[in-house]
């Protein structure tokens, strides 16, 4: 049963992760800037029988359309493949492929798209926007740290969500005292210079 819980949770993940990861590339002021996936990541943590684990992506990409002087003008859209959550044993990251948590065959990705962001406090970003797993849209906000590191920009945030809200988990599944309902993607977009 332990085995089985460890695959529901993950799908959910990846779901939630809708997304905060990038491939293609971000744009900062007027230079573009792709997103350095050897030291970018995306992730998702779930709690199975009271056990937290986090699961990375390992195929993600995103266009971000940022300029520091004016936040409000900027624009995010990040893309999943939902395929490539790794729960580190084959056969629970395929479990998780299945009908029953993220149907990879129907929903090969889970997206995000950024409404609006907003400025906040310090180096803070607010970002609002339509985040879809499994075929479900939910409105979501979230907050994002900004910050330099070696020269490069680099995003930071997590990402609560509620893993039933996307159907993830069908089923037997959806019972969540073996696979919690909460589900938080988290991820670190670093900027190439």
């Amino acid at each position: 049963m332990a085995r089985r819980s460890l695959p529901l949770l993950p799908p959910v993940l990846i779901a939630l992760l809708v997304g905060m990861a990038g491939q293609s590339g971000w744009v900062t002021s007027a230079k573009a800037a792709g997103v350095d996936i050897a030291h970018s990541r995306v992730s998702i943590v779930f709690r199975t029988m009271a056990t937290p684990v986090e699961a990375p992506f390992r195929r993600f990409r995103a266009t971000i359309n940022y300029d520091a002087a004016q936040p409000e003008a900027a624009k995010a859209e990040v893309a999943i493949d939902t395929g490539s959550l790794d729960l580190g044993e084959p056969d629970l990251s395929k479990a998780v492929a299945q009908k029953e948590w993220l149907d990879v065959a129907r929903f090969p990705s889970s997206t995000f798209v950024s409404s609006s962001i907003k400025a906040s406090a310090g180096n803070n970003l607010m970002v609002f926007g339509t985040l879809m797993i499994k075929g479900k849209a939910a409105d979501i906000s979230f907050p994002v740290t900004v910050k330099t590191e070696n020269g490069a920009n680099v995003f930071e945030g997590k990402i609560p969500i509620r893993r039933l809200t996307f159907n993830v988990g069908e089923g037997e599944w959806r019972y969540t005292g073996v696979v919690a309902d909460e589900v938080v993607i988290a991820f670190r977009l670093v900027l190439t210079r």
